[in-house]
């Protein structure tokens, strides 16, 4: 009679365990990312509504008889040699269109002629995914922050610390 030769490799319930503790990892580390990926879409977003208020401050300096712009695609623009009131060039592309990184950005309330008011709105695309907080400010430039859709931006909104 032969021996029987030992086989090489590794045997199932070794197997079993090895995905065992990838699963395990995998449920621990997936989440944070999710929660480090919202996180990274609200500072984006508090950025971009910075850099609208900017933006319009601009703006208005720049064409005094409009006051402050109607649309968002007012303050972008791919023609900007020179720049005009309906092509002003002062935000990237993308922010003009009213959504950016998990977010869409509204821009409401413009009044007056001149244009002496304005609100902007940054809302989560998908609500609890992208983003858990809504994000706006209006002329005074503070951003402001909730965790519940925000309808109208006033002072009663808390501002960001």
């Amino acid at each position: 009679m032969q021996a029987k030769k030992k086989q090489k490799g590794f045997s199932l319930i070794e197997l079993l365990i090895v995905v065992a503790i990838i699963l395990i990892i995998a449920s621990i580390a997936i989440p944070n990312l999710l929660r480090a990926r919202i996180s990274a879409n609200e500072t984006s977003a508090v950025g971009s509504i910075r850099a609208i208020n900017s933006a319009m401050i601009s703006y208005m300096s720049s064409y005094p008889t409009v006051g402050y712009p109607a649309t968002l695609s007012a303050l972008g623009g791919i023609s900007c040699a020179p720049p005009s009131p309906a092509s002003a060039c002062l935000i990237d592309s993308q922010l003009a269109t009213g959504s950016k990184t998990g977010y869409n950005f509204t821009l409401s309330g413009v009044s007056g002629a001149p244009a002496s008011t304005y609100q902007i709105v940054g809302a989560p695309a998908v609500a609890n995914q992208t983003g858990v907080r809504y994000f706006c400010s209006f002329a005074d430039s503070v951003v402001r922050a909730s965790v519940t859709p925000i309808a109208a931006c006033d002072y009663t909104t808390t501002p960001l610390q």
